[in-house]
């Protein structure tokens, strides 16, 4: 959290445990392993990403939801703020990267939305997930078939248990 949120009481402890599901998510091992998602720190951040996008994606069709939502957004925003400032990216800089890593998580929300939406995760994937290097064809379905089986089960998850950290 920011001094400006510290000295003003502000808190984003609602979306702690939904938060920290979604980074435990998209930490599993398979991802890496079955999916061919790059064990980096870039691999890393597309991964959260991509199952962040998905909750973010249940969450923006339920209007009672847009406060865990805003606050889910806030506690990844602070996240990478805190990941980065402990690789050594300096005050100066730092709120440029998480201006770049916000940009390219509204991409991917719109990205993975029409693949959803088309039926066909794929090219969504490579061009977000694996930065433009198409994987390995079962790499790719493995991810592919997680990430909607994800986003199907969310629509059936009530928000109280998304918001008590209950991925499906």
């Amino acid at each position: 959290m920011g001094w400006w949120g510290r000295l003003f009481g502000e808190r984003h402890d609602e979306a702690l445990p939904l938060y920290t599901a979604v980074v435990r998510r998209g930490r599993e091992d398979h991802w890496y392993l079955a999916g061919g998602v790059p064990d980096t720190v870039d691999g890393r951040f597309d991964m959260i990403a991509a199952v962040l996008a998905m909750v973010l994606l249940r969450l923006e069709g339920d209007a009672a939801a847009a406060p865990l939502s805003a606050h889910l957004t806030e506690r990844f925003v602070e996240d990478m703020d805190g990941q980065l400032r402990q690789m050594g990216i300096g005050d100066i800089v730092v709120g440029k990267h998480i201006g770049k890593m916000m940009s390219m998580l509204g991409g991917r929300l719109g990205a993975y939305r029409d693949g959803l939406a088309a039926g066909d995760l794929g090219p969504a994937l490579v061009r977000n997930l694996y930065r433009g290097e198409a994987p390995a064809p079962a790499a790719l379905a493995h991810v592919a078939a997680q990430l909607t089986a994800l986003y199907a089960a969310l629509a059936a998850t009530p928000l109280d248990a998304l918001a008590a950290g209950d991925l499906p």
